[in-house]
């Protein structure tokens, strides 16, 4: 019987889920998804100090909005302090790991002498066979005991074949600290085996942990995974990504605007292509994700592309979606009459969801004050007193929508381009000079209200 393929997603609570996590989670999801396998989340929260509640509680919403769905219960490694203690005394039992009764002082004057002689920092082994009697002031370190020669190498699924030279990269590391908590390296080899995980998709800053837990996998006797370490995402001076590039946090997307179908299309390309596709459902992807095909070389982030993706989102998706995401954000569309007119009227030109709000309310509620640029651009004696024309006769009408009709016989009437008479329209109905098309607009609010409009805004202007 051919084994189940299991991904998983072991983020850190130390702060906000950062999209190069999210894109790694992406992946390790598209590919269990495509295979019908599972994907675990695992929350690696042995540091005590240093996670925090919010950070976990940050993840898993990030992990909601994108619409990323995990199988069975969050795993949290605190709760798992037991099973790690059970596995570092197999291994001190079967004589694979060793007290370490080294003190500071001792690894510091070690540090000193590899420093002088320009030697890689390593621990020496001195008490890798220890037989005598321990040191009754020093709580032991447990160190595993790692060949001391040869080659680690292994087939990564994006990198190809891998090879480590143990004098360069190993000594006998450490597995469990002075006060019995066990080391990062030592948690994932043990979650990874014990959950089943034969896929494992991370960032290739994790290349180094590799050899050590291929050293303690063999250890133990479990079964080594398959590994995939992805290249790291750059910002487009070409340095690795950080907030000088813009959000990192997932959540700030959320907050700028961005969809999540849109912030997924965007990630699951930084590294990976089908052909020269480039839109990119996450339902089309859970059929066309393969790890094998993710580049070697890092990518570069590209906001224009985000912001481009966004806007096809933001022009495609059904109403409800785009009411439902605007809600997230504070705003909903469906408290006003005419609420799929009004977002049909601003999704053609809009690049983020602030952009609908802010073209919405800028439709929606009656200006308070009006842009002075705009104003001293567009808007004379003349014009004014074509608007005061047109609003008056504006109010005679009885016609229910047919806007163009009626301006453009008021033009022809009048013998004027309508390119003087709109800008003064919108500036009057807006505020400003930017909105979609002025007809669909004053379809929008109806005539009494853009009667209303205009009316005030005439009396600012004439004094």
């Amino acid at each position: 019987m051919e084994e189940k393929l299991v991904t998983r997603f072991a983020p850190s609570p130390t702060g906000y889920l950062h999209i190069g996590g999210l894109r790694t989670a992406l992946y390790s999801y598209l590919y269990a998804r495509k295979n019908k396998g599972k994907f675990l989340l695992r929350i690696e929260d042995t540091d005590l100090k240093r996670n925090s509640k919010e950070a976990t509680k940050a993840i898993i919403e990030a992990f909601n909005w994108c619409g990323l769905d995990y199988d069975g219960e969050v795993t949290y490694q605190s709760e798992r302090f037991e099973i790690y203690k059970k596995y570092i005394q197999k291994l001190l039992d079967e004589g694979k790991a060793y007290y370490c009764y080294m003190s500071k002082e001792e690894l510091e004057e070690l540090r000193a002498k590899q420093e002088a002689a320009k030697e890689r920092p390593k621990y020496d082994g001195r008490y890798r066979e220890f037989k005598g009697i321990p040191p009754q002031d020093i709580k032991p370190v447990v160190r595993i005991k790692a060949p001391q020669s040869g080659e680690i190498f292994f087939m990564d699924g994006v990198k190809g074949e891998v090879k480590f030279k143990v004098e360069d990269i190993l000594d006998d590391f450490i597995i469990a600290r002075s006060d019995g908590t066990p080391t990062y390296n030592f948690t994932v080899v043990i979650d990874d085996a014990l959950m089943g995980v034969s896929d494992v998709i991370r960032g290739d800053d994790h290349l180094s942990n590799t050899p050590k837990q291929i050293i303690l996998y063999e250890a133990l006797g479990f079964k080594i995974p398959k590994f995939y370490h992805v290249a790291m995402i750059h910002g487009e001076d070409g340095k690795k990504l950080s907030k000088r590039h813009g959000a990192t946090d997932v959540m700030e997307y959320k907050a700028m605007g961005i969809l999540p179908q849109a912030l997924l299309n965007f990630l699951v390309r930084l590294g990976w292509s089908h052909g020269d596709d480039e839109i990119f459902s996450l339902e089309d992807l859970k059929k066309l994700f393969d790890p094998n095909h993710i580049n070697k070389s890092a990518s570069c982030y590209n906001f224009k592309k985000l912001e481009w993706l966004n806007a096809h989102y933001i022009k495609t998706l059904p109403f409800e979606e785009i009411n439902h995401q605007l809600k997230e954000l504070g705003f909903d569309l469906l408290v006003y009459e005419k609420a799929e007119f009004l977002l049909d009227l601003l999704r053609e030109r809009a690049k983020t969801l602030l952009e609908i709000i802010n073209g919405a309310k800028s439709i929606i509620e009656s200006p308070k004050s009006y842009d002075e640029q705009a104003v001293n651009k567009f808007v004379n004696e003349k014009n004014l007193s074509l608007l005061k024309k047109y609003a008056n006769e504006l109010g005679n009408q009885s016609f229910a929508s047919d806007f163009e009709s009626f301006t453009n016989e008021f033009l022809q009437k009048n013998d004027v381009k309508l390119k003087e008479l709109a800008q003064p329209i919108r500036i009057a109905l807006t505020g400003t000079a930017v909105s979609p098309s002025i007809f669909e607009v004053l379809e929008f609010l109806g005539v009494e209200e853009c009667k209303k409009r205009m009316e005030i805004f005439l009396k600012r202007m004439i004094k």
